[in-house]
Formats: C-alpha cells, structure tokens, sequence
C-alpha cells in the first residue's frame, strides 16, 4: 500500500523517544520504495490537526542522526486526550481531512496510555470510514506503567538518573549531617505507580545505604509512622535519605494536589517534597533539604541507559517491518526472552484495545513488608534496565544534540480552530 507516513511524538517526552523517532526515520529510508513521503507532525496530533507536516527529507541527515542522542521531542509533543467520536467530531473529521489529502497511509503515534487509546479510536474511526490506513503504537513513558510490554522506553535511563542523583546528593548529606543538614528529600515523578521512586532503591546495598525511605504511591502515606522511621534512622545512621514519589496519598487524596488538571483530566502534581520538609521540620525540629527531579529526570540523556537506548531504537526500526507487512491496530512491545537470568528480549506487539487508559503498578512483591524499601525481585528489574552506558558526543565540554529545521510543508485545506 504505496502512502505516504504520519510520525508523531505524544505527552510527556523522554530521553529516549527520538531514538525511537531514529530507529524508525532511518529504517524509512533504507525501505523508501516501499513508501512515500515521512511526515513527522508538529507538535503530535496538534501536527494533523493543524496541518504542520514536517517533512523529514528537507532535514540534513548529519543532524537526523543525532537524534538517537537526543532528549526532549525533536519535532514537538503535546497534551490533548482526544474522546469518543461523538464528543470530537470535528477533530476527527479534521484528521480525517488531512490524512487524504496528504495521501497518509500509515500512522505511528509514540506515546503513553493515553496515546494508545488516541492511535486505537483514529484507527477504528478511519476504518468505519473505508480508508486504508496502518495505525501502529510505539509506547513511551519514564511511568514504565504501560501494561503487556515487559518495560517502556524511557524508563531505563530516568532509573538510572535518579539512582545516581540519590547516591550522589547522600554523599553530600552524610558528610554535612553532624552540625547542619540531616534530611534530604528527592521528589520523583509518578502520578500512580512507584516505579520512579523505586528506582533509587537500587543503589541500597546494605541496611542503613540511603535511599533510608521510598515513599511509593502503591502505599497509604502514614504521618505518624513516617516520623517516627525518619527519628529513627538519623538516631541509627546520624542522616536520612527519603525518595518521594509524587503521587502519594493519604487517605485517597494526593498530598501534592494543586486543585488543578491538564487536558488529560490528570491532576497536576508537584510539591511532595516540600509539603514532608515542612512536616519533619515542624514535629522533629530537624533541617531539611528538598530536591524535585521534575524535567531534569526525563531529560538528562547524558546519563542514558545503553539497554534503553536500543530498546527504543529497535521499536522504531520494528515499526517500518510491521508496517510493511500491513500489520494494524497494535502498540509494539518489548518481549523478555523466557527462562534468560540477563535481560535478553526482542520487540514484540499487542492489539492498541490491551493497552489503552490501563496503568501498570508496582507489584505488591517488588516493596518490602515495611512499606519503605524494595524487594531483590525489583532490584534485579530495574538494575537490568538501566545498566550500560551510552554517552552523547560532546563539543567543547556540551552535549551535541541534534538541531532541526522543523519547517512544515505548504498546506492544502483550510485554516482548523480547536
């Protein structure tokens, strides 16, 4: 099915997801007489709707390359929950009109949860129209909550960021703890699920190695206990290292809740850490010092995962092989090969309806009895994910990243207004 292709970067990006981007742009062009044009749209799905198609063959290849070294969405990321048919018709409509007039045969939407469920009701609404399109998911998310996929690129290298930030600001912490700070709190993302926050676990080797507390949201927040853990290990250990996620409730209501939502519906979080520094400070009459990770975590690349790097590469590599196939209606997956005790894994896929809206929590046996620490189980997981190195090039002591154009081609229909 000679057409041309739709590629769009969706939610929160990662350091890895133009690597994906990558994987898929160069295995496009070793395969472009199977297609027609590569179209990456402007800032996601706002890209077809607004019709800002980036053409990828008007970018310099030298520069297309540094992608896979590349944090951030090279062409643009957005927000926006597309909802039944009904309720976004004239969104539909409008994707609907761009994609035939631009001749777009195969749509591959990188994204989370909610991304998935944006690839799956496009791909129903345009076969309900008779159109022939391949519409294929390539998941991302530093949440590692996607469900069917062994882990979601992203993931790897966010753990090992926030495993190395925690051991590095504990170095710090221990070593001012006798007459000045004696707390430290690292605040991670993760709205439901404690894989950020796990993370830091992994650096823990023996009891009383910082991380001393992970707070996870799997587990109701209890301040009473809380205090008493932290009075607890500065008597033990002199200092003590807390990891929080985000997302930590108590009493079914998240601690950090602005009041606010994005346009996903999500409550906008942010600000554990400083809400727990004011709660030590106040009962245990204890200095605290607070750090929230928010972009840094999602975009340090410096310090990316050699296994999540290829991981996200040989989706999209992957993704230009199912498209040629024809195969539809499904979001790529990474596989664990059975009954391997290293990480051994291929690419694999699920139909987009497995994974639409479902979030992947913590296993109840990846946290320890206490509530505060992880299990081997989970160490061994995530230290598989985030092990090797895969450093950018680097121009006078700087990262070099790649620099686009990002210049859209000439439009065909009329002007769209959300």
């Amino acid at each position: 099915m000679k057409g041309n292709i739709f590629y769009a970067q969706s939610g929160g990006v990662t350091p890895v997801i133009n690597a994906t981007a990558y994987g898929l742009i160069e295995e496009y062009f070793k395969n472009k007489k199977f297609f027609g044009a590569f179209y990456a749209g402007k800032n996601g799905i706002l890209g077809a709707l607004n019709e800002e198609l980036i053409d990828i063959s008007s970018e310099k290849k030298s520069e297309l390359k540094l992608l896979k070294q590349t944090p951030g969405g090279a062409f643009g990321s957005c927000r926006l929950k597309l909802k039944s048919y009904t309720s976004s018709k004239k969104e539909f409509e409008r994707i609907y009109d761009v994609f035939k007039a631009h001749n777009i045969k195969y749509f591959f939407y990188n994204g989370g949860g909610d991304s998935q469920d944006t690839t799956n009701k496009i791909s129903k609404f345009f076969q309900s129209r008779r159109y022939p399109i391949v519409c294929i998911g390539l998941p991302k998310t530093i949440d590692n909550d996607l469900p069917i996929t062994h882990c979601c690129p992203g993931f790897g290298s966010v753990a090992k960021y926030i495993a190395t930030s925690t051991l590095e600001a504990s170095l710090d912490v221990k070593s001012m703890s006798q007459t000045s700070t004696k707390v430290f709190i690292l605040e991670v993302m993760g709205r439901h699920a404690g894989w950020l926050a796990a993370s830091a676990g992994i650096i823990k080797e023996k009891p009383g190695d910082p991380p001393h507390l992970i707070l996870f949201p799997e587990i109701e927040f209890n301040q009473g206990k809380f205090l008493k853990k932290v009075k607890d290990v500065i008597k033990n250990y002199g200092y003590c290292v807390i990891v929080a996620s985000e997302g930590i409730k108590s009493k079914n209501k998240f601690i950090s809740d602005s009041g606010l939502r994005d346009s996903f519906g999500h409550a906008q979080l942010g600000g554990v850490a400083p809400v727990l520094s004011n709660m030590i400070t106040a009962k245990l009459n204890i200095k605290v010092h607070w750090a929230v990770s928010d972009y840094l975590q999602r975009s340090a690349r410096h310090i990316g995962s050699k296994v999540d790097i290829e991981q996200a590469y040989m989706l999209g590599k992957t993704g230009i092989e199912y498209a040629k196939k024809g195969i539809s209606d499904v979001m790529l997956t990474i596989k664990k090969k059975n009954n391997s005790k290293q990480l051994q894994w291929k690419v694999s896929h699920t139909s987009l309806g497995k994974v639409a809206n479902i979030e992947k929590m913590l296993p109840k046996n990846f946290i320890k009895a206490n509530g505060y620490e992880i299990s081997k189980s989970c160490l061994n997981y995530i230290s598989e994910l985030s092990k090797g190195e895969d450093y950018p090039s680097f121009i006078n002591g700087i990262p070099r990243y790649a620099n686009l154009q990002c210049k859209t081609i000439k439009k065909k229909i009329k002007k769209f207004k959300l």
